[in-house]
């Protein structure tokens, strides 16, 4: 009978968290980032949230360029940026980070079949993001030990879907910039992929 794989430490949240990072120019910096959480578990409850940043270099972004955090469940958003997102490579020090807004949101739903294309659409007020995937590749299941993950004290089990084209859609208009190659456990994927099945456990 096969060894049975058990994770030691305490599960702090799972869910999916898909993600999207665009750059205008491969060599220069993000230009928009999304990450996108539905959680099914952790210490705050359940529930969504988006964290965008149109303006990842400024602390004080303009009105049509907010940095951003649309979600249902305002607490576990607060716990998620400052424990999980901060750390993200794309992420980390980023001055839209520092004085991010957080707006309750009004709707969210998913559509496509994470075969071909899959999507994310989060309506709060006036605002509406729409993340699409496209061009998805072969799904990979892997475990990042603490030492590899973002945080450095979290087994990371996930599951991956890498894709070669993503958007950001704002009210409409699609933000500029493409997502760039990354590797990720050995696999060649891209700065927008989906993340499922995806549990975070403290050491």
């Amino acid at each position: 009978m096969a060894e049975t794989l058990l994770f030691p430490g305490d599960v702090e949240w799972t869910g999916e968290n898909p993600g999207i990072s665009l750059k205008e120019d491969p060599a220069g910096p993000f230009t928009t980032l999304a990450s996108f959480f539905r959680v099914m578990l952790s210490p705050h409850g359940r529930g969504h949230a988006l964290v965008v940043l149109l303006s990842p270099q400024d602390a004080a972004p303009p009105a049509d360029r907010p940095n951003v955090c649309l979600t249902d469940n305002e607490p576990l958003a607060r716990w998620l940026v400052a424990n999980y997102v901060s750390h993200f490579g794309a992420w980390r020090g980023l001055p839209g980070l520092a004085r991010l807004e957080y707006r309750g949101l009004d709707s969210v739903a998913s559509r496509g079949d994470a075969i071909a294309a899959y999507g994310e659409t989060v309506r709060a007020g006036d605002l509406t993001v729409a993340l699409d995937w496209t061009g998805l590749g072969k799904p990979f299941c892997f475990a990042l030990e603490p030492a590899q993950s973002a945080t450095g004290v979290h087994h990371m089990p996930t599951l991956f879907v890498g894709c070669e084209r993503a958007t950001v859609t704002v009210n409409g208009v699609v933000r500029p910039g493409a997502p760039i190659p990354r590797e990720v456990a050995g696999k060649r994927i891209s700065t927008a992929m989906l993340a499922f099945s995806e549990t975070w456990i403290r050491v």
